[in-house]
Formats: structure tokens, sequence, C-alpha cells
């Protein structure tokens, strides 16, 4: 099949946040079956598009909120506003209809579209709904936002969740009800768009990376406790904010307690081993030098990739359920807890015996086998469904032939787009 994976931000080379992980795991999953995929959408500033593959940028374009200044965000706002849509999706209008239109055109034939996660998808629906779409559902949007409303701050914050709640839910309804397959990160999501559209259904184990690489060298903890997440996300925040004012008062003052991730403000807490790293060279180094690592969402939808990175590398770990979301099999060394104190009591437990040398840490190979093999099959049955095929198999031209080079360069030059072979320039 020849797919066109249309997505707010592109996979990337080296994914971090939870939404580049899983753009990345759907790719490198269709991929693997052997299938041609084109990527349209927006690269994030900083990032190199993910390689072996065509990949299609619109441009270059920071979404998160934390990271742009005010002009920025009043710009959004009015965007938003004047199109009627939401303010997720009114960051995506930079690129125009046409051109969107366009590039698409210049894509066919294809099969059909991968619609990955409501921003995209909700800026340019006239345009995708004249093809057969499968729609990849990150979380229950909708739900997250009338979550963000409740913990707003104040009341132009929470008018404006309100607001964005009421049109994601008329943008989900209409993906959802016109894909031939819905793919979504956890159980309770498969239900979250209505009953009409859970027979199209299907759960999608995720994995942080394709290839598990060899876990490091252990030596001792540089923290007893590590926790690293994109904070200016509303629901990792409101995690965050639960464990620092109900879990951490319970811990003992000499536990070494390392934050890394973007944190937009420093709250005041004063455990005398509690540390905020802000951004970390390599995430994956941090979580291993830690001893234990607490899972900590409250809310939200969708499944939480910080729970599976975890679990792929063995740590031990104390997770809320909600951290649980989207997860098969609990491994041995994962402990569940929602009431604050027993949180804090598992944690000092798990602390103690890394201290007296047990590392409780597990091989994380058998459950990264075991997502992976399940993501590929249900990426399999879910194209199965795709509505019209197309008659002619999708044109594989070789790097040394002139069709798709000047198919390219002709986008390139009469409309402003940015074309990426095998994630280079």
């Amino acid at each position: 099949m020849h797919l066109v994976l249309v997505s707010s931000l592109v996979p990337v080379e080296n994914p971090s946040s939870g939404f580049d992980i899983a753009n990345r795991a759907v790719l490198d999953g269709l991929r693997a079956l052997g299938h041609r995929v084109s990527v349209i959408g927006y690269l994030q500033p900083g990032q190199s598009v993910a390689a072996d593959g065509d990949t299609y940028l619109l441009g270059e374009l920071e979404v998160a909120n934390a990271k742009v200044g005010a002009a920025t965000k009043i710009h959004w706002l009015a965007t938003a506003l004047l199109h009627r849509t939401t303010l997720s999706s009114a960051k995506m209008l930079k690129a125009g209809r046409r051109h969107v239109e366009t590039l698409l055109q210049g894509l066919q034939p294809f099969d059909g579209i991968i619609l990955n996660s409501v921003q995209l998808p909700g800026a340019f629906a006239p345009v995708f709904r004249k093809h057969p779409t499968i729609y990849v559902a990150h979380n229950v949007e909708a739900d997250s936002a009338l979550e963000n409303a409740a913990s707003a701050s104040g009341l132009l914050e929470r008018v404006l969740f309100k607001r964005e709640a009421g049109l994601l839910e008329q943008v989900e309804r209409q993906l959802t009800q016109a894909a031939s397959a819905i793919w979504s990160f956890a159980e309770a999501d498969r239900f979250g768009f209505g009953y009409a559209v859970s027979d199209r259904a299907a759960v999608l184990p995720l994995v942080t990376r394709w290839e598990l690489p060899e876990s490091g060298v252990e030596g001792l903890p540089e923290y007893d406790l590590a926790l690293i997440g994109t904070w200016s996300w509303k629901p990792n925040r409101i995690g965050l904010d639960w464990f620092l004012s109900k879990v951490v008062p319970h811990l003992p003052a000499d536990m070494a307690i390392g934050i890394a991730g973007q944190l937009p403000d420093t709250p005041a807490i004063s455990h005398p081993g509690l540390r905020f790293l802000g951004m970390v060279p390599n995430a994956r180094a941090f979580v291993e030098a830690g001893a234990v690592v607490p899972l900590i969402s409250r809310g939200g939808t969708g499944v939480q990739l910080k729970t599976i990175e975890t679990f792929e590398l063995g740590m031990p770990s104390v997770a809320t359920r909600a951290s649980l979301r989207g997860i098969g099999e609990i491994p041995g060394n994962c402990s569940i807890a929602d009431d604050p104190v027993e949180f804090a009591r598992l944690l000092t437990e798990k602390v103690a015996q890394v201290r007296a040398g047990n590392r409780q840490r597990l091989s994380g190979a058998a459950f990264h086998r075991a997502q992976k093999a399940r993501l590929l099959e249900t990426l399999k049955r879910g194209l199965a469904g795709l509505a019209v095929p197309v008659t002619a198999p999708a044109p594989r031209v070789s790097k040394d032939q002139t069709a798709l080079p000047l198919m390219k360069e002709k986008l390139r030059t009469s409309h402003g787009f940015a074309v990426h072979e095998g994630g280079k320039s």
C-alpha cells in the first residue's frame, strides 16, 4: 500500500515527547509491514526529520504554548475565533488549504490517509474527508480539555478550555465517523468517541523505539527518584502538582528527587532533596540514573509513554492507576497506589531496597517484544478495512529516476513546500 500519514508534527529522528514517540512507533510499524508511507506535517524547530522515507514539510512550527511569546498566543487565539476552530487547529492553518490540497494531488495515487491526532486533520478536514481515512486518537482530546477547564486557575482560562472542548468534540465526531478504522492507545479511549464507532476502534500497543538498545551499565543511582516529562502539557502538570503537593511531604528528608523536563514555572517546594533540572541531554540515561521511577499521571486520556519506557528499561516503579492505561501486563517490580500516603510509603520501601543492594531491575525485552507484536497485528487489521483502495499501485521511483525529483522540485518552487528524503533536505 501507499499510505499518507498526516500529522501536526512529523515523526523525528530522535523522539523525546510522548507525542513524538507515538508518531514514530506508528510510522515504523507501517513500514515494517512493507508499506510505502509519505508524511505531511510541520517540523518542530530543533528537530530532524525521521530517516528512511519521504517527508513533505509544511514548514517549521513551534506548537508548545510555553515556548512562544504573548504576541504569538494572541495571534493563535484570534485565528481560532476568526475561523471558528480550535486553538490547536488554528496553529495549523499557516500552510493554507490550497497548499495541502496540491500536495495531496501530487502524491496520488495512494490507498488511504492516516490522520494522526486531531490538530492538522481538524484544520483541513474537508480536504481529507475526500479520501479513505484511518484516525489515530492519541487522546480523547475533548475530555482532556474538559479536565483542563476544571483545573483552570482563572475564569478566562476556564472559558477558553470549555470552548476548546466543545469544538474538539465536534471535530473528533466527524473524524471518527468518517474513518474506516480508529486506533487509540488505551482501552478506555475505544469508547471515548461513542459506541456507534467503537466496533471500528482498536487499541494500538506502543514501543518507545523499534529496536530496544542494550541497558546502560548499572552504577550507583544518582537520584532515589527520577521523574521526567513535558510538564508544560496540562495533564502532565496536573500529575506533577499532585506529586509535589500530596506525595513529597510524606517522603524522608534524605531522599534525592530529580525532576527533569521543560517546566514553565518552578513550584516552591521545601523538600531538601528536590532538584529541578530542566532539559537533560539524554532522557534515557537520566531515568536509568534513578533508583525508582514514580509514574504520577492523574488524568487525561491515552497511554502514558513514560510508563512504557519505564517498563522497557525494566526500572522499578510506583504507579497510579491512570499511569497504567493501555498496558496489558504489569511487570512484577511495579507497585500501584492512588492514595498519596500509600504512594509515598511504597516509594520509600523501594528506595530502601535499592540502597540495601537490591536494584529490582528486570529485563524489559519480553515486554518490548510483546508490545511490538501486538502493534503490528493491530495495524494490519486496521489497514485491511480501508474503504476504497486505489486501482493502480503506487509508483516506486528509484533515486536515479527523474519523475519523483521533478515532481518534488515543482512543489518546492511553485508552492513553497520543503521536501525531505530519508531525513535530508
